[in-house]
């Protein structure tokens, strides 16, 4: 029962603060500085903020049912920021290009800050000093060599981080900085141990500690609650827009409303991304650590060779996305060996 209740006030506190506390804000935003504007009604009377007994309760019930539909909606809220979901593709083929752009002269960048570090301190060879001359001599990254000279170790590291915000493979480049982001932590498993965690996450997270498992939904609730902050403002906003075109508006709250609320969604988008770091490095520790587990609840042996392992890993998430086959036989070879029945 203590069991029960701990895992219902789990997700409890993932969908209050990523979804019903950044919907309680920005309805009380609209309820405050908006819905006073618009032309009354009877109905908007009894029902609006102008008795303050009812402001509470109908913050409290709206802010409850709207994060209940946006959480319920995340996956569509998600693909639209992330870029895979009704962008044109001409308009998804130029966001990738783009990004893919930025992400090369990010390596490029750091590399060549390497090279002159380790020319500086341990003495530059033939190659090293031809290497380096071709990333100068690159427009992109020409740009930036006089800023790049001058920054510190821990500027330096802030930039890794930028680049570490891409997925490893160029063939995995979405067209916006938080697909990006999201997508690193998609890869992290294939990418090195060929699990796929899109296919294997349920059977994943069934295996790992409660612990490891609260981390990866605590690191995505930060996530949750700048896309439904960014959502929010957006909506309020565009209300704020369509009151001034009303025809007495109260033209300073309104404007005043409106700027601010635009302002402040890329700055929650940054946030969004920024905060997929944890959400990353908590999908990062679910892989490393439930791979075994995993692998024993499946009824396999994890090999002692990583080679061995990715091919054993590829083969078992072959069976669970694609039809039987007879070439997944060669999982045989992985099967723990049961022991033999008592007499």
């Amino acid at each position: 029962m203590g069991d029960i209740a701990k895992g219902v006030f789990t997700g409890a506190w993932s969908l209050l603060v990523g979804w019903i506390v950044p919907s309680a804000l920005n309805l009380a935003v609209f309820l405050l500085a908006v819905a006073p504007t618009l032309q009354r009604t009877s109905l908007a009377d009894r029902l609006g903020p102008g008795s303050p007994v009812r402001l509470p309760l109908l913050l409290l019930t709206g802010s409850v049912l709207i994060g209940f539909v946006l959480h319920a909606l995340q996956n569509v809220l998600y693909r639209l920021l992330e870029g895979y979901l009704l962008w044109p593709q001409r308009v998804f083929d130029r966001g990738c290009g783009r990004q893919l752009r930025i992400k090369h002269v990010l390596r490029d960048r750091i590399t060549a800050m390497r090279l002159e570090q380790r020319a500086h301190d341990e003495g530059a060879n033939d190659a090293a000093a031809a290497r380096l001359a071709r990333l100068r001599d690159d427009p992109g990254v020409a740009r930036y060599t006089r800023r790049d000279q001058a920054r510190s170790a821990i500027q330096r590291a802030l930039l890794q981080e930028r680049l570490s915000r891409y997925p490893i493979s160029d063939e995995q480049v979405a067209p916006t900085r938080l697909g990006n982001a999201i997508r690193r932590l998609e890869e992290y498993g294939y990418e090195r141990f060929r699990l796929d965690t899109q296919v294997m996450w349920h059977e994943l997270t069934g295996c790992v500690p409660d612990q490891v498992r609260r981390q990866v939904e605590l690191g995505r609730t930060r996530v949750d609650f700048f896309i439904a902050l960014l959502y929010g403002h957006g909506v309020v906003a565009a209300c704020a827009a369509a009151a001034l075109l009303s025809s007495r508006p109260q033209t300073g709250i309104l404007t005043i409303s409106c700027v601010a609320l635009t302002l402040l969604i890329p700055v929650w988008y940054w946030s969004a991304t920024k905060a997929t770091d944890e959400w990353a490095a908590s999908v990062r520790s679910l892989v490393n650590l439930g791979r075994k587990p995993l692998a024993e609840a499946l009824g396999y042996t994890l090999p002692a060779e990583l080679h061995d392992e990715r091919a054993m890993w590829t083969m078992v998430c072959r069976l669970s996305r694609l039809p039987y086959h007879e070439r997944a036989q060669a999982l045989d070879q992985f099967r723990a060996s049961s022991a033999p029945p008592p007499v």
